[in-house]
């Protein structure tokens, strides 16, 4: 019996999943435009990756297709997604490096086609719950991956979405705390609402690289040290995850024997 395959979604810094067995590329058409994805196997685990910048960071984050690449999961027979997100720390007792293992969101977006459902055809006008966007089984899958690993992640965190490329501005991040946001991103929304609209289980680890602007006064955000971050904190990232589809083989061989027994 063969399990869906997963779905795993990153953004900068990962632009490759080096972990793939059997890797090959393909175009996958869509009614949203064709989405570039990555195919093969991890621990025996179907996977389907996708770097939402292009393996060349060509794509800003307001320009990223997130309902062809939503719905380009769900056509290939995903049914579980992991995403990674590269953030800021708005929570000033975040370190770079830490992880965090989010649960809830705030959009504050512009300009981004953030629905399927956007009155036409047949469906109409549908309204989509998002208590749980963040799932809580595959949330916890992600947490037991990290604490068998022994690599501390934080449980719980509000991922705060903004247009970008460019960073946010201290009083915007001054908001974002206001509100109750613990990391800043770019890439988070519509991402996780539309994995909620196409019926798919969405969990994200976001890697903090920096403190968000004004956290710490006078302290510039600069690429290098982001990049500098990344070198260190990606290979942790890479580390839970492969725990957790290790732990899922595991459990579909043993599974597998039992009904073959």
């Amino acid at each position: 019996m063969t399990s869906p395959p997963l779905g795993i979604l990153a953004g900068t810094g990962f632009y490759a999943l080096d972990a793939l067995d059997d890797a090959h590329h393909e175009s996958v058409g869509t009614a949203y435009g064709s989405v570039s994805v990555t195919r093969g196997t991890w621990h025996g685990q179907l996977v389907v990756f996708v770097t939402r910048h292009g393996a060349g960071h060509e794509v800003p984050p307001h320009r990223v297709n997130y309902r062809g690449i939503i719905r380009a999961l769900a056509d290939l027979g995903v049914h579980d997604v992991l995403a990674v997100n590269v953030t800021g720390g708005i929570d000033p007792d975040l370190e770079a490096g830490e992880l965090v293992c989010l649960d809830d969101f705030l959009d504050l977006t512009r300009r981004r086609e953030g629905t399927f459902h956007d009155g036409d055809g047949s469906g109409g006008v549908v309204h989509t719950d998002m208590t749980n966007a963040y799932d809580p089984v595959l949330r916890r899958e992600i947490l037991d991956a990290a604490s068998a690993i022994g690599q501390p992640i934080i449980d719980g965190g509000t991922y705060v979405c903004f247009d970008g490329p460019r960073f946010e501005s201290p009083a915007e991040i001054r908001l974002a705390a206001l509100a109750g946001g613990t990391v800043a991103g770019m890439t988070g929304v519509p991402e996780v609402t539309l994995a909620a609209e196409a019926g798919l289980r969405y969990a994200a680890i976001s890697l903090v690289v920096n403190p968000a602007a004004g956290v710490r006064p006078g302290e510039p955000i600069t690429m290098d040290e982001i990049n500098e971050v990344l070198a260190t904190g990606a290979p942790k990232v890479l580390a839970v995850v492969d725990e957790l589809v290790h732990t899922r083989s595991v459990f579909r061989t043993v599974d597998s024997d039992t009904v073959t027994s």
